[in-house]
């Protein structure tokens, strides 16, 4: 029965009038996600992308930067560079000058543009006349019916810490391989091979949960003479790939091993790229003012080091509606359940237009189904205002009579707004963001269908109970120069050692100890202030120089619990996103 859940898939593979589409945009390039939503603020997007769900495909963000190209928008000089930054990033979908213009896509995206040719750069001198032909990539290959693209993966970041008795490091090595076969079927794959020193609290957290959070169930112990480390280190591989086809030209289908987020937040409340890789089918729809996104995922329901044992497996099923209201305005509705089968996928979620809450009904309410609503507004030339409202369960005579703290009103809600070129200082961007989350939101009486994957929540970092505040003021001066400043202060309630305050999805809301009573950060409650400076210069495209700083404190009613964390170093890194654990 389990080979049902990959019938669809089969059927799509079979498929014979695919047409051209490309890979996604990685998570990770934080600096693409933050140069979209600044132009679609300052200089419009008609209906090119669709921001709340994530990750973008390369199309869609090239065909937006043609389109920006074409308007002839009156941008400052970083903002031309972050342009021409995303041709020369996406060059596959830019015919080489070389190439007579046959590929169909990219007849259609290099149409939108009035440039002739389009932005395509090359090198003057390659090395060896084979590598960096172009400013991207370290090898590549074009023709009519083939296009491959080779590079490095390396990362490395050394700092001090102020009360431990050894280094923070990070060196992370691998290799990214994407392309397109014949214009229709296209794929990607990394590999990534960490050795790392974590903070304190990071440690913490994984000995808490046997799990490195967005990354791992298996790693075993690194060992440093050089960082003053005889055990406490990780050494661990991560992988990421996928093959992606167009059904329709409006319907694209992708089978991978990946993450996803779904909102317009530093955070999400629905989906965010928090947890591990999981195994995923997805059905990508964008029509008129419409984007429906459909997940279907394999996920692990336990947690724990483990060796060659086979993992029990849950499933996940996502339904995401986004409508364009109007050029400003965008709304949004989520759905998603959790299920637990013994070796099959429940086949009635796979319909992919049905709401779940009614299925789950029909079936007796074995599952764990989440509701959410979110929206996006672009106003006032410079300001984007965002928000989500999630709901697990509720009722509202508990809710708003009562209250009394019924532990089943399961919801969270986030608000948030984004400030670019504040006081009109070009490049001067802020991001203010509060999310508040009840206890035991995501839990389910039983563990394994709580929403998590491998332990590791599937939403927000800390789980559940808590209120939080996050800022983000970010700078640049010039386009090879970035300056990130972040701070994050919450409020959590934590669980004791003999008592579940609904902070921990993974925990069964089954052992918790009353039925009323429970209210946001209740339980041992701790205060986390957590700042963080990265200065980034890039030295030439993505490579670039770092210099990292980090202060954490949290204050613990179990003052066992209290943590202190100081660092300051510095880093390269060359195609690779900053690593960060703000939470």
């Amino acid at each position: 029965m389990k080979k049902s859940f990959f019938l669809v898939a089969v059927l799509f593979l079979a498929t014979p009038f695919l047409h051209a589409q490309s890979v996604p945009y990685p998570l990770t390039n934080e600096a693409v996600y933050h140069q979209i939503d600044r132009f679609e603020v300052l200089y419009g997007n008609d209906n090119y992308l669709q921001t709340t769900a994530k990750p973008y495909t390369r199309a869609d963000v090239i065909r937006y930067a043609l389109h920006l190209d074409s308007t002839k928008a009156r941008m400052s000089r970083v903002d031309q560079a972050a342009l021409q930054y995303l041709f020369d990033d996406n060059n596959e979908l830019l015919s080489p000058p070389e190439l007579p213009k046959t590929l169909t896509q990219k007849q259609d995206l290099n149409q939108i543009s009035d440039r002739d040719p389009p932005p395509y750069k090359t090198n003057k001198k390659p090395i060896f006349k084979h590598f960096y032909r172009t400013p991207a990539n370290l090898y590549e290959t074009h023709s009519r019916f083939f296009d491959l693209k080779v590079n490095p993966i390396y990362s490395l970041k050394i700092a001090e810490q102020r009360y431990e008795d050894k280094a923070v490091s990070l060196q992370q090595k691998g290799i990214d391989i994407r392309g397109s076969i014949d214009n229709r079927v296209y794929f990607q794959t990394n590999f990534v091979e960490t050795q790392t020193l974590f903070p304190n609290y990071v440690n913490a957290r994984i000995k808490r949960d046997t799990a490195i959070p967005g990354v791992s169930l298996l790693f075993k112990d690194y060992n440093s003479n050089l960082f003053r480390l005889n055990n406490g280190g990780y050494d661990f591989l991560n992988a990421q790939g996928l093959v992606g086809f167009n059904i329709t030209p409006h319907i694209g289908l992708q089978l991978g091993n990946g993450q996803h987020f779904v909102g317009d937040g530093m955070r999400s409340l629905f989906l965010s790229n928090f947890a591990n890789n999981y195994f995923f089918m997805k059905l990508n729809t964008k029509v008129w003012k419409l984007q429906y996104q459909n997940i279907f995922a394999e996920l692990i329901a336990n947690k724990g080091r483990v060796g060659d044992d086979l993992q029990p497996k849950k499933y996940m099923a996502t339904h995401q509606l986004s409508f364009n209201v109007n050029k400003n305005l965008n709304f949004g509705i989520f759905e998603t359940v959790i299920m637990n089968r013994t070796g099959y996928f429940e086949l009635q979620y796979l319909n992919p237009i049905i709401f779940y809450r009614s299925v789950e009904h029909a079936l007796g309410s074995p599952d764990n189904v989440l509701l959410g609503a979110n929206f996006k507004w672009n106003t006032a030339k410079h300001l984007s205002i965002y928000g989500q409202l999630l709901l697990d369960e509720f009722v509202l005579k508990a809710l708003f009579i009562d209250k009394n703290g019924w532990w089943a009103n399961k919801f969270g809600n986030q608000i948030g707004v984004k400030y670019f070129d504040v006081l009109n200082i070009d490049h001067l961007d802020m991001q203010l963001e509060y999310n508040k989350i009840r206890p035991f939101t995501y839990s389910y009486y039983t563990s394994t269908n709580s929403y998590t994957h491998a332990y590791q929540n599937l939403a927000h970092p800390l789980g559940a109970n808590f209120h939080e505040i996050m800022a983000k003021l970010r700078y640049q001066p010039t386009w090879r120069l970035t300056l990130d400043g972040r701070l994050m202060y919450a409020s959590v309630g934590e669980s004791s050692a003999k008592e579940n305050w609904g902070d921990r999805p993974y925990t069964g809301n089954n052992t918790r100890k009353m039925e009323n009573g429970y209210f946001t950060t209740e339980g041992v409650n701790a205060k986390i202030l957590l700042t963080s400076l990265d200065i980034s210069y890039q030295l030439y495209h993505n490579v670039f120089a770092d210099l990292h700083f980090l202060a954490r404190k949290k204050d613990s009613q179990d003052a066992t619990r209290n943590e202190r964390t100081l660092y300051f170093g510095g880093g390269l890194r060359i195609n690779f996103g900053n690593y960060r654990s703000d939470y």
